[in-house]
């Protein structure tokens, strides 16, 4: 099944005119183009409807995601609206990634991005020296004419196609990351690792204590960046000290230093298969602000008292110091649970047992348990996937998580509490929001999983949660499970950042936020900067809130190119995985049914490719769109959506990271 999303923001102006008829709206807003060079815009009369469709030709340069002002066409009955590109507003991007071809005495620039639908020119002088199948990233310098090319200028070269620190690379900086940082950034992050890695006596004078209570981390085997721990001590009349500790980021990255605002301009680490491109360089995020093991370090901390029922008796927040005692791996931890022996098995079965009772009371108020399948990698020493395999999800994943979301929940809490109480600015705070899903996309899942044969009850066109997870319960251990988690969380609306409170509806919190991870996350070291500005009675100023509001965008944004960097890696390596097995056959699940094939994904390692309509076998198949299946007129065989099927693999194309399969009979 396809999806689109658009960010739009849209107003109609009607030109000044005796007659409307005569005289064609304009409309503002943000396009989305394909490959085909066709563009697509909301239309503001029918925002639920069909988009305004701009034809080939008639872009007048736009490109994806482009603020433009288009002018209707006369409207057709029964046809859709269609209009034209008269301006182009705001460019949302002019940098590209791709391949270099070379083509008498010119280069053109192929790009990765697959909404870009026209090569860059690059002349003879940018060329000089560059190798047929060169990967670079050129910018943008000039495009007046939509008929001619637009021309460029490489601004870094990258390296030969099909090599795999170049295609991770290219990944990152098709999506606006770097894998390098400007020279300021790199000077003062070496600075603080020499000056202000040995913590002084004044600095711990200032902060509560907790280098002599048990503290341990527990993270992937392969982490290198440690942004939380867990301290644990027992406590009189059954009671228990629980400390969630977060490396102090604020302290070394200060407001507008250079450091500051490059990790603004990142907002997030970014996570590919082989390598993380982190948002701090590597002597903050691996080292200094990194809580490792047996090494005294800087921390702001949520600190509970607690029963062994989970209840929360006391709360307090508190910048801190600790030394952590043990850094676990997530299969480690499970491993001493398991064996019900081993170091700090006592501890960690308190902590588990506190945990499960945490996530007892979160399902019970209404969370949804959206557990999904990770795919892991096992690369060799070029990067190159030898195999793939789903990581299990452990109780030790689950333990951290609900400390991690029990301090998101009370530290948002108790900024909102604060603000309150004291009258101060009403936006100035980040929370982290999640909105009720819309009335059109509960209609498309409800009519989706009941042709799945699955009943999902409404109420005044939204969801309710428990219902969610009941359906998601029934679902579990079946063919489709998989699917029908995906298009569940695709029907949702996205979580933000924002200034503005709605509370979380996935989470079920009327507050939360994102506190726990300052290392990979800029909207984390904002929160602890503003619960640090409560903490002292610090007010905020209308420069502030102003600046909140553009922090809570950007991440948002940014968020999302990150997460498709994530994606685009994961994708390249499951298309490379699979070219070693061409001619093998697997077993998968219809993912999608369209009017031109059938998207199959293989049960283990989650590879999806197309099988085509044509290559279905000797019948003429059609698509049933209400029931989300191909048939064929003749022989009436259905492929429906989530049934499972055996298929071969045809080809396997790394340059369109695409899979072609062809039915088993």
């Amino acid at each position: 099944m396809l999806f689109r999303s658009f960010y739009v923001t849209i107003g109609i102006i009607f030109m000044k005119t005796q007659s409307e008829e005569k005289n064609p709206a304009i409309i503002t807003g943000i396009i989305s183009t394909i490959s085909k060079g066709i563009g697509f815009i909301e239309n503001p009369a029918d925002p639920d409807g069909e988009d305004i469709i701009i034809e080939q030709g008639f872009l007048n340069t736009a490109l994806n995601k482009d603020e433009v002002e288009i002018t209707l066409n006369p409207a057709k009955n029964g046809e859709r609206q269609t209009g034209k590109v008269t301006k182009i507003i705001k460019r949302n991007k002019t940098s590209f990634v791709g391949v270099i071809e070379l083509d008498r005495g010119v280069g053109f620039l192929i790009p990765d991005d697959r909404k870009m639908y026209i090569e860059i020119m690059l002349p003879a002088e940018e060329i000089a020296g560059i190798e047929n199948g060169t990967k670079a990233q050129v910018e943008l310098v000039s495009w007046e004419d939509p008929k001619k090319n637009p021309r460029g200028k490489i601004t870094k070269v990258l390296g030969k196609k099909g090599d795999n620190n170049v295609e991770m690379a290219s990944i990152v900086l098709e999506k606006g990351f770097d894998t390098t940082y400007p020279d300021a950034v790199i000077a003062e992050a070496e600075k603080i690792g020499k000056e202000q890695k040995v913590i002084t006596r004044e600095e711990i004078a200032k902060r509560r204590d907790f280098r002599d209570t048990l503290t341990m981390t527990i993270d992937p085997v392969d982490a290198k960046d440690f942004d939380d721990a867990i301290s644990f001590k027992m406590l009189p009349n059954e009671l228990y000290e629980i400390g969630v500790h977060i490396a102090d980021v604020s302290h070394y990255v200060t407001e507008g230093s250079a450091l500051d605002k490059e990790a603004f301009h990142r907002c997030f680490s970014v996570y590919l298969v082989d390598r993380t491109i982190p948002m701090l360089p590597e002597v903050l995020s691996n080292d200094v602000c990194s809580l490792n093991p047996n090494e005294e370090k800087l921390t702001f901390s949520a600190v509970f008292i607690m029963d062994i029922d989970g209840q929360v008796k006391e709360r307090s927040f508190s910048k801190t110091i600790i030394k952590s005692a043990k850094r676990f791996s997530y299969e480690e931890a499970q491993g001493v649970l398991d064996a019900k022996s081993g170091k700090y098995w006592d501890e960690l079965s308190i902590l588990n047992t506190i945990a499960k009772k945490l996530q007892v009371e979160k399902f019970k108020n209404g969370a949804i348990e959206f557990d999904q399948d990770e795919i892991k990698f096992i690369l060799d020493e070029n990067g190159k996937p030898t195999g793939v395999y789903k990581k299990p999800r452990l109780e030790t994943h689950k333990l951290v998580e609900e400390y991690m979301l029990l301090a998101n929940r009370e530290v948002s809490k108790f900024i909102h509490e604060s603000i309150k109480s004291k009258k101060w600015k009403e936006l100035g705070s980040l929370y982290r929001i999640h909105d009720v899903p819309k009335p059109e996309k509960v209609a498309d899942l409800v009519i989706f999983l009941k042709a799945m044969g699955y009943i999902l009850p409404i109420t005044n066109h939204t969801l309710n949660q428990k219902d969610i997870n009941i359906l998601l319960k029934q679902a579990e251990g079946t063919a489709e499970e998989s699917l029908i988690k995906t298009t569940t969380i695709r029907s949702m609306a996205k979580a933000i950042y924002s200034t503005k409170n709605i509370g979380h509806f996935g989470l079920a919190f009327d507050y939360y936020t994102h506190f726990t991870s300052p290392i990979r996350r800029y909207a984390d070291l904002i929160i602890h900067r503003i619960l640090f500005n409560h903490l002292r009675d610090k007010n905020i100023s209308d420069a502030e809130v102003i600046h909140y509001e553009k922090i809570a965008r950007q991440s948002s944004e940014r968020e999302i190119s990150a997460s498709e960097a994530e994606r685009a890696s994961k994708k390249y390596k499951q298309v490379e995985y699979m070219q070693s097995h061409v001619g093998e056959s697997f077993e998968g699940t219809i993912s999608g049914v369209t009017e031109w094939g059938i998207y199959v994904e293989e049960v283990n390692t989650k590879c999806e490719g197309m099988i085509k309509i044509r290559d279905l076998g000797d019948d003429f198949y059609t698509l049933d769109e209400k029931n989300y299946a191909i048939v064929g007129e003749k022989s009436k065989k259905r492929f429906q959506l989530g049934e499972t099927i055996k298929f071969k693999v045809v080809s396997a194309d790394l340059d369109r990271k695409t899979l072609d399969y062809s039915l088993v009979k």
